[in-house]
């Protein structure tokens, strides 16, 4: 009877410890509407692209055309709109998950999540500021793929594992998209959208519905 109380003393040990360092809120859902989200933003990204030379404002009787930056920064407008309805939803469907399964949401192992992700990210949402600055506007897709990718990789150690492997595939999209100039939006809904959609698929049937 004794010995039977130890080992379940230790099972309950490792789980605590387990708890403590890995966030195990994370919504498969809110991956897959992040792709949703993403995927519409693409098609609106596409309608400013496809109507792009054919735009043109009237100020007077000057016809002013829209230039790169104008429309990139009407493209970093759509990217801002999916992480915030990305992160909005995300919140929600993790707090309803934390819920259900008795925890916190807000915990050690989410403070830990959030800066081992956040890091990767913010620098990389610098950098593609920058970029525009500079007008290298082909680089903005590949790099928003590239750091997104390696927040997921750092911030995979503290939470479910295919984050990491959702990570690997959007640095490796975004390594071809750098390497294929002309197609960054191509790609971005490739990684962002689907990628999103398929990986947030599999979490949500390995995890959610158990």
């Amino acid at each position: 009877m004794e010995e039977k109380d130890y080992l379940k003393d230790i099972k309950d040990i490792k789980q605590m410890m387990s708890q403590s360092s890995q966030f195990l809120s994370l919504s498969g859902l809110s991956g897959i509407l992040a792709g949703v989200y993403a995927l519409i933003g693409a098609y609106f990204a596409n309608v400013l692209f496809t109507n792009f030379d054919k735009s043109k404002i009237v100020i007077g009787k000057t016809y002013y055309y829209p230039s790169n930056e104008d429309i990139t920064l009407q493209l970093l407008f759509i990217a801002f709109l999916v992480i915030t309805f990305s992160i909005i939803t995300g919140v929600i469907l993790s707090h309803l998950k934390a819920k259900k399964r008795g925890e916190k949401l807000w915990n050690v192992s989410a403070k830990k999540l959030l800066v081992n992700f956040g890091i990767p990210l913010i620098t990389g949402g610098i950098f593609a500021l920058l970029l525009v600055k500079k007008e290298y506007y082909e680089l903005i897709a590949p790099t928003t793929l590239l750091f997104y990718g390696l927040g997921c990789i750092n911030a995979s150690k503290n939470t479910f594992r295919d984050v990491r492997y959702l990570g690997i595939t959007l640095v490796l999209i975004g390594l071809i998209s750098t390497y294929n100039d002309g197609y960054g939006l191509l790609f971005w809904t490739l990684g962002f959208g689907v990628c999103h959609i398929l990986y947030g698929s599999i979490m949500y049937f390995k995890y959610d519905r158990n």
